[in-house]
Parts: C-alpha cells; sequence; structure tokens
C-alpha cells in the first residue's frame, strides 16, 4: 500500500515548524541585506534548474555517472558553461562532483528526471518558461488591479491562450502531471476511501488520482468525469492500474453537468482555478447530481491562518497572477460550499501540504 510509506500529517506539521524557525534563526544570524539578496538569489536558483531541465542533463544523468566534456557532448553545449552551471547547483544540493572528476545524480537531481515517478521536470520548464517569466513579471500590476496579467498580456485567458500555443501547453501539462503524483500518495494516505460504493472524479483529467482511490479501496467502483477530449486518453491509463473495470468514463464540462448518484465527488485542484462566481457555479452543479447525504471531497491547498512560509501562498499569487483565481482558507472553502447546498464537516491535513475539504450535500 501506498500509504504505508507515507509518514503521519502531524509529523509533518512538527518538521515544518522546525524549519520555520531554523530558517528565522538562520536569517536573524545574517546581515537583513545579506539575508535579503540571498531570497533575490533565488530567482536565478529557480532559472538555473529550469534551464537543467530544458537541457535534460538529469536525463542523460540516468544512465550514470558522466564527465563534464561527456555531458556538453551528449547536450550539444558548452563544457566550460555546463560546469559552471553544474557547480552552482552542487552547493544547493542538485546534482554531485564524484572524486574521479564525473558528475552524478542526487535525490533531487534525481526529480528533473523527466520519468521521474515524481517528475519535477514539467514543472521546472513551465516556472522558468519566458512567457511564465513574463507573466510574473507583471506581478505588481496584478497586485494594483486585482486581476491576473495573462488577459492583457495574450489578449485571452490563460487557457484559450494555451490551447494557442501547443509547446508550452505541453509542459504546462507535464508540469500539472507533476505536481499531481506529488499529491497522491498523501492523499490516499490521510483519508478511507473505502466506506464509499462509488466515487465520481469531476475534472478528473486521464484518472490518475481515480485509479490510485480504486487501488485503495478493492470494493468501490469509480465514474471518471472531465472534457470529452480529455477522457478519450484515460483507457490506457485504466488499465495499467487494473481497474478500468470499474470505471465508468464520462464526458462533459462542469459547469453544465456531472455524473448523478455517486456516493462521493471528489474535485481536485478544481476550484482553485476559478474565481468564487465560477467556483460556486461549478458546486452548484456537482450539487444538482448529488443526493442528500453525498460527500464532497475538495483537495486542495487550504491557507493556514499562522504566519510561517507555506505552499498554498505562492501558489495563491500564481493562480492571481494566471488565471484570476485563488487558493483559500477554510472559512473561504466553507462559504463556498454554503453556497452551494453543502455543509463542511472537516478539513483533514496530509502529509503534504495539500488537504481534504470533506462536505456533504444538504
Amino acid at each position: 500500500m501506498t500509504s504505508t510509506r507515507v509518514p503521519p500529517a502531524r509529523v509533518s506539521r512538527a518538521i515544518e515548524r522546525t524549519r520555520h524557525h531554523l530558517f528565522r534563526l538562520h536569517q536573524r544570524a545574517a546581515p537583513p541585506a545579506a539575508a535579503m539578496m540571498e531570497l533575490i538569489m533565488g530567482a536565478w536558483i529557480a532559472q538555473t534548474i529550469s534551464a537543467a531541465a530544458d537541457l535534460g542533463i538529469a536525463d542523460v544523468l540516468a544512465d550514470g555517472p558522466a564527465s563534464g566534456e561527456e555531458l556538453a557532448r551528449q547536450l550539444n553545449a558548452d563544457a566550460d558553461a555546463l560546469r559552471r552551471m553544474l557547480r552552482a547547483l552542487i552547493g544547493v544540493g542538485i546534482f554531485r562532483q564524484r572524486r574521479d572528476g564525473r558528475f552524478e545524480l542526487t535525490p533531487l537531481a534525481d526529480t528533473l528526471r523527466t520519468d521521474s515517478p515524481m517528475s519535477m521536470a514539467g514543472m521546472a520548464r513551465w516556472v522558468g518558461s519566458p512567457q511564465h517569466r513574463e507573466h510574473w513579471s507583471h506581478l505588481g500590476d496584478a497586485i494594483r488591479s486585482g486581476t491576473a496579467t495573462v488577459p492583457g498580456l495574450r489578449g485571452k485567458p490563460i487557457f484559450e491562450y494555451l490551447a494557442d500555443e501547443p509547446e508550452l501547453a505541453e509542459i504546462f501539462n507535464a508540469a500539472m502531471t507533476g505536481v499531481s503524483d506529488f499529491a497522491i500518495a498523501p492523499v490516499i494516505a490521510a483519508y478511507d476511501f473505502s466506506c464509499f460504493s462509488t466515487i465520481a472524479d469531476i475534472g478528473g483529467g486521464h484518472g490518475r488520482l481515480l485509479a490510485a482511490i480504486l487501488e485503495s479501496a478493492s470494493q468501490t467502483k469509480g465514474v471518471l468525469f472531465d472534457l470529452p477530449q480529455v477522457v478519450a486518453k484515460a483507457p490506457a491509463l485504466l488499465r495499467k492500474h487494473q481497474v478500468e473495470r470499474r470505471v465508468q468514463i464520462v464526458g462533459g464540462s462542469f459547469f453544465d453537468s456531472a455524473p448523478a448518484g455517486a456516493d462521493a465527488y471528489v474535485l481536485k485542484h478544481v476550484i482553485h482555478d476559478w474565481p468564487d462566481e465560477d467556483a460556486v457555479r461549478i458546486l452548484r452543479t456537482v450539487r444538482a447530481a448529488a443526493h442528500p447525504g453525498a460527500r464532497i471531497l475538495l483537495v486542495e491547498f487550504v491557507i493556514p491562518e499562522h504566519a510561517r512560509n507555506f505552499h498554498g501562498k505562492w501558489v495563491d499569487l500564481e493562480m492571481l497572477v494566471v488565471a484570476d483565481a485563488r487558493e483559500r482558507t477554510a472559512s473561504e472553502y466553507s462559504r463556498l460550499l454554503s453556497q452551494a447546498a453543502f455543509r463542511l464537516d472537516r478539513i483533514v491535513s496530509t502529509v503534504g501540504p495539500i488537504s481534504i475539504i470533506e462536505g456533504t450535500a444538504l
């Protein structure tokens, strides 16, 4: 079982608090200007990671250690510039140089392989793409206006823009797949899905989360619901995880309809993509399909009340910049659910930054 490899959420929270206090101690030990310079240079680190992913360094080193000259030859790169890049990345734990001079992967570098079980290569390439960096360069405009930068720059909302940019859309989809895979194990470990006879995954893509749920709940059946062109690619993945006979695939838009009769409706990273008005519209569509007493399970970041660093606070700015959307607090989710005739029951923490917001149809 995947869940046996995941520590309890309370352990993760304790580690996060410890890291926060150690980081604050590190900051206080340096002059403020030096500490600020270190934070600003984080942009350079992120861009160097993105370039490493673009070059495919980790994919080459997956075959074993290689010298700088060998790497440069395989990557069609300048050997001196490549060594300088690797020297910088080694300093933050990404890649390692052996005593014989050859370079090799570290656990961090391994996540930059395109075929890594939890690949971050797509996310690195998305964040470092010229288009995305241009979007974020207008963050100040987004803060002043309270609206996304993409429509003004591109003349259309983000998903319409991506539809017209197939190469960037491929990078974006790879990024979202990596993020999705990253969240699955903590979700499965934190919640018992076996109490439901039928679970509908709304906006479920190719069915990766639903497959994991059904693997953890052997008697449960599933309904995979997303746009027709999206779910058309689902059968191969469902067969791979040997759950295809337990899944009904339905094509449609969650703005128009949702499959009726499920005991639970899962929406993972759906609501955060939309402003409040559209989010409520999606939830009301689900409520119209759900019988009273059915559960709704939103898999999302929940912005905490504490002032510590939290992954979701930065994703919240991403949602502002690109989509006029947002991450939300527990009270904000409660309000959205109430407007759609759901009652918020509880919020289940996971070992990761994602939570499961559980509600009941009234």
